[in-house]
């Protein structure tokens, strides 16, 4: 019944049931597991977003079309996408990754995304693929911001300052904490100008340099979205913000 329903999520029935379970087995789990239709799939993926994007956006140069595709295909889209498909409680994995909760983990997940649109081009065509990779992916363009897409936090927030003519975040390491392999990042990021401050969490410096870039980025938006509101210093807040954690390999 799970895979009735997964299928029906993705808008697309597969004819070989086998093909679908494989597209679903990680390699801990068996012989027969998923990273050829990976492999395939990854390749379609691209492909099907870079067509999605050259029919919608007429305006955008080959610069901004490769940057935004990389926003859509990069492993935390894609992730993003297996939970709201419920993959975490389909995919198959051996013990090891169960007890260490393999089923959350974003690499696995969109790997898994990755082998269910190579499944489906095995099991119809290219353009059954591309039809259930734009079902998956027109909500996610709707509402998107084709100029920021793509760009990470503190790019973003270096480029709404340098156009308000205000100095560039300083970024402080507060705090490390646990073994050599297992570090967690504290960092600040704090607009001095503004008087806005934010604290973030990460596996690595950078992670948390980015965490915490995007919160001073929302508290920005609120604060301060013109220029002549930010020079009038007519509002001027600290922040007490909530810790972000993003998990990032080093």
């Amino acid at each position: 019944m799970k895979y009735q329903k997964l299928q029906a999520r993705l808008s697309y029935q597969f004819n070989n049931k086998e093909l679908l379970m494989r597209a679903l087995t990680h390699r801990s789990y068996g012989i027969n597991h998923n990273e050829r239709l990976e492999f395939l799939g990854d390749s379609i993926l691209n492909f099907s977003v870079a067509a999605l994007l050259f029919s919608l956006l007429h305006n955008q140069d080959e610069g901004d079309l490769s940057r935004i595709r990389s926003s859509l295909v990069n492993q935390q889209t894609l992730a993003d996408l297996a939970i709201k498909l419920q993959l975490p409680d389909v995919v198959l994995l051996g013990e090891g990754e169960l007890k260490s909760g393999g089923f959350r983990r974003p690499s696995i997940l969109a790997d898994t995304m990755e082998a269910i649109f190579g499944a489906i081009y095995l099991d119809s065509n290219i353009e059954q693929a591309q039809h259930v990779i734009e079902h998956l992916y027109r909500p996610l363009l709707k509402d998107a911001d084709f100029s920021t897409l793509g760009k990470d936090a503190k790019t973003l927030l270096q480029e709404m300052l340098q156009a308000r003519k205000l100095p560039l975040p300083t970024y402080t390491v507060l705090a490390t904490t646990g073994a050599a392999h297992d570090q967690q990042f504290e960092v600040e990021c704090s607009v001095p100008t503004l008087n806005l401050a934010a604290t973030a969490l990460g596996a690595s410096r950078r992670s948390a340099e980015q965490a915490a870039a995007k919160i001073v980025i929302e508290q920005l938006k609120q604060i301060a979205p013109t220029r002549k509101a930010m020079k009038s210093k007519r509002i001027v807040t600290q922040l007490t913000l909530p810790v972000a954690v993003e998990q990032e390999n080093k």
